[in-house]
């Protein structure tokens, strides 16, 4: 009896160390709450955010973004020194009456090199100090 237990305790844990871990700190949703001058009343009526909810494969995060109008989707590395790269920006294509948001977002956004977290704040930063601030969607 002993050795079926050990048997099915071993390929219990064996199981378990194969699932990707998920970091809950950052694989969040995140509503945009500080982009360059826009007003955080604008990003909210915009629904502006991204998702980082995907569970990770070979280190990367496939995340989507709403801005308005398009959806967005990217891959996302974050690094444990604090270091980012998102790679492979695109989106959907409708034509919406009110795209600069959405089109700032993308081109700022794929510049971002670096990322902090603070409390349910996320911060990403491009290597000329421009910042993209969100907040934890489900944070009171």
């Amino acid at each position: 009896m002993p050795s079926i237990l050990s048997v099915l305790s071993l390929g219990f844990i064996l199981n378990c160390s194969s699932v990707p871990v998920k970091n809950p700190q950052i694989q969040r949703e995140w509503l945009l709450v500080s982009f360059e001058d826009y007003a955080k009343q604008d990003l909210i009526k915009y629904k502006a955010g991204i998702n980082l909810t995907v569970p990770v494969e070979s280190g990367k995060i496939r995340g989507n973004a709403y801005m308005g109008c398009n959806r967005m989707f990217f891959s996302s590395e974050f690094k444990n020194n604090g270091t980012l790269k998102i790679s492979g920006l695109g989106s959907t294509m409708m034509a919406c009456p009110d795209m600069k948001l959405e089109d700032d977002f993308s081109k700022s956004f794929k510049n971002m090199t670096s990322y902090s977290l603070e409390g349910h704040f996320l911060t990403v930063k491009d290597d000329q100090g421009n910042t993209l601030k969100f907040v934890a969607a489900d944070w009171d």
